[in-house]
């Protein structure tokens, strides 16, 4: 999997490096189970600090995408059922994305054309999972 981290957002590196591990597990560039890399190994990989990495990391594994094992280092985890929080979370996101397709003069059947067409590639890539 590559990770693009844009070095000039105001988005924190740590965010910009768990939201890229994510889509990487969602599109299929990342498998259940998969070894991550080690902190230091992704931190000299990307040219950033390992406390960033690190960060990062916690916070995936906080949120259950990865598991992490001191002997076996971080690993992604199996697919999650969803849970109520994270509804909760996903309509908060969604109204902020929605809002800003519709002052940009999305129509709401393009973009649900948009979401069904990534939800499905990205739903194809994940069919190997386990139950």
């Amino acid at each position: 999997m590559i990770i693009t981290l844009d070095y000039n957002s105001e988005i924190p590196i740590y965010i910009q490096l768990r939201n890229q591990i994510i889509i990487g597990i969602g599109v299929g560039g990342l498998s259940y189970g998969e070894k991550l890399p080690t902190v230091r190994q992704l931190a000299d990989d990307l040219s950033v600090n390992a406390m960033t990495v690190n960060k990062a990391y916690a916070i995936l594994k906080n949120e259950g995408y990865i598991s992490i094992d001191r002997r076996y280092g971080a690993k992604v985890s199996a697919m999650r059922q969803g849970h109520a929080d994270y509804k909760q979370k996903l309509e908060s996101e969604l109204t902020l994305v929605i809002s800003e397709a519709a002052l940009n003069g999305i129509s709401s059947e393009e973009f649900m054309h948009i979401c069904s067409n990534i939800f499905t590639a990205v739903a194809v890539k994940n069919q190997h999972l386990p139950d």
